[in-house]
């Protein structure tokens, strides 16, 4: 968690408090294993004094260009967040802060971390890292979507959530657009039709897009659930119909939706609208 529509989400929010065009002061690390690549003691030395240039997006990848060498790629995987905070946070950091950046204007841009499986490179070349990704689901076209999902033979789930295959999509959103495809996760993706492979498609985009209108899926109100950088929690789950709905009513005949592992992963799906 978070996937493509919580990072595209941090992405637009960063961008609205302002980061682009300032500059990097300093770097201070809390949690050294955050810092993936090069050494803390490097990425700090190396930061100071870049402008920030750009916030993008790549799958789950944030990525900050900056004026100098390098840019910085930040993963929040499970449970990572950036924040902007006021510049007295930089110098001692929260309890979950793990990484702060601090920001020519006083700020601190915050990289907390509750269970630190999130991670920051600072890379001359991010792309040897971002190419090994596949093609952003929002633009990938539909006959060659179909066309990759037909050449593989691989349980439906897990492939869709392979970000060599198709880049950002995770739990949540796999087992949102498989409900509204009204397909079985365990489906192989190479006995879809043509029909119910382009359904997936379009459904992939659909359930994306409302993600990202609705500002991301937080699913409670703890440290580990996610939120943008200014507070704010995400409004998606109200919109979820399958993914952690086990045992109430599918939205479409009212069979109470179950749970099932696929690939080690909970699989919320409806047994009679997703047939197997």
């Amino acid at each position: 968690m978070p996937e493509l529509p919580e990072v595209e989400t941090v992405v637009r929010d960063l961008r609205a408090c302002g980061l682009v065009g300032l500059q990097i002061m300093s770097a201070h690390v809390f949690w050294p294993r955050s810092v993936a690549a090069p050494a803390p003691a490097r990425l700090s030395a190396a930061i100071r004094g870049n402008q920030i240039l750009g916030l993008s997006r790549r799958g789950k990848f944030i990525r900050i260009e900056l004026s100098g060498k390098a840019d910085l790629l930040i993963h929040l995987r499970m449970t990572g967040r950036l924040y902007v905070a006021p510049a007295e946070h930089a110098a001692t950091g929260k309890t979950y802060d793990r990484v702060v950046f601090t920001l020519s204007d006083g700020r601190g841009l915050s990289f907390s971390d509750p269970r630190k499986f999130g991670r920051i490179w600072l890379m001359d070349n991010p792309d040897a890292l971002l190419d090994r990704l596949g093609p952003e689901p929002l633009s990938l076209p539909r006959a060659t979507f179909v066309r990759r999902l037909a050449a593989r033979s691989r349980t439906l789930k897990p492939l869709l959530m392979d970000q060599t295959f198709i880049a950002g999509i995770g739990n949540i959103y796999a087992d949102e657009a498989l409900w509204a495809a009204q397909l079985h996760p365990q489906r192989k993706s190479d006995s879809l039709s043509t029909e119910e492979a382009a359904r997936v498609h379009r459904t992939i985009k659909m359930v994306l897009r409302r993600g990202i209108r609705n500002l991301g899926t937080s699913l409670g109100a703890g440290h580990t659930n996610f939120r943008l950088p200014r507070g704010e929690p995400g409004r998606n789950r109200e919109h979820l119909c399958a993914y952690g709905q086990t045992g109430r009513p599918c939205e479409r005949c009212h069979t109470p939706i179950v749970r099932i592992l696929v690939g080690q992963r909970a699989t919320h799906f409806c047994p009679v609208c997703q047939p197997q």
